[in-house]
């Protein structure tokens, strides 16, 4: 939640405050509130909210359903926060990294499977308690996740939150807890065994996101893709040598090469469909030839008064 002047939003923090913050900290707590209310009345469930970690962000969470729904109510979602926020003077941004040195705004994303109206995920009789089914599940997702990347990520500004150290996953891993990885299964078994892909941001089309997902993961379940071993440790501190030792590859580090990995993998461009496909190749030339052309303030402050 970023101020208003002039009726134009500025990067200027309504709050300082951290990470679950319990006590009031100003104006942005009544507006997560009466956002909270307003939705409720709208008819969505929330589940939990609370402050983040960088000052002036905020988690809502709402409850699961199927694909097409979910992502009728992320686009829903984000027209009545950014209308609630206005109303109190504030600019609601879904910006991926609005501001440098501090953590990004990320839209990790929840899937689980149901067969015969029992989770397919969950087997009490493993060492993790997860099914084949929802190992092949990682599997799949792990194995396109560089082309996913494209359109969970779709912006110039979403790979500068994609980066080591600020709990944005940048590297093609799963694991049962570590927060560094790319998927990550939350400890919740039974009914609520899940698995979080934690790479997509708000900026993302939800439709378009949602369905590479599930394309990828039910690829998985179907040839039953098995996925590397599940990394433990924090991925930030591994070095080059170990994560290449590892298995380890890295998401894109740009639009551009987000792109091609997208163009590059068949199994997400049908899914899609080549009008899709098209018209994103078309936005991605535009948006990175604007970019890479652009005289950007980091260049002049880096070289006007030097050469």
């Amino acid at each position: 939640l970023f101020r208003m002047l002039d009726g134009r939003p500025t990067t200027q923090f309504q709050d300082v405050g951290g990470y679950f913050d319990l006590a009031p900290t100003d104006l942005a707590e009544d507006v997560r509130r009466e956002i909270i209310i307003a939705l409720t009345e709208m008819g969505f469930e929330i589940e939990a909210s609370h402050h983040e970690v960088a000052e002036s962000q905020h988690e809502i969470d709402f409850k699961y359903s199927d694909a097409l729904h979910t992502a009728d109510n992320v686009i829903t979602f984000k027209f009545a926060v950014k209308t609630m926020a206005l109303m109190r003077g504030l600019h609601a941004s879904f910006m991926a990294k609005p501001i440098y040195g501090i953590c990004g705004s990320g839209m990790h994303t929840n899937c689980s499977l149901a067969k015969d109206g029992a989770n397919a995920f969950y087997d009490p009789d493993t060492s993790l308690q997860l099914s084949e089914t929802c190992m092949h599940f990682i599997g799949g997702l792990l194995k396109h996740a560089r082309a996913i990347t494209r359109v969970a990520n779709p912006t110039i500004n979403s790979y500068k939150r994609l980066v080591p150290g600020y709990e944005a996953p940048c590297y093609v891993s799963w694991s049962a807890g570590n927060r560094s990885a790319l998927v990550r299964v939350p400890t919740p078994r039974g009914n609520s065994t899940r698995v979080e892909f934690r790479s997509p941001d708000p900026t993302c089309n939800p439709y378009l996101a949602f369905a590479a997902m599930l394309t990828a993961g039910m690829e998985g379940v179907r040839e039953k893709i098995e996925p590397p071993a599940g990394v433990d440790r924090n991925i930030y501190h591994m070095t080059t040598d170990d994560r290449r030792c590892a298995g380890i590859e890295t998401l894109p580090a740009d639009l551009a090469e987000a792109h091609q990995a997208l163009l590059a993998d068949d199994l997400i461009c049908r899914a899609l469909g080549s009008h899709v496909v098209e018209a994103l190749t078309n936005v991605a030339q535009a948006e990175w030839d604007a970019y890479r052309t652009t005289v950007h303030p980091w260049e002049l402050e880096r070289y006007l008064a030097t050469y």
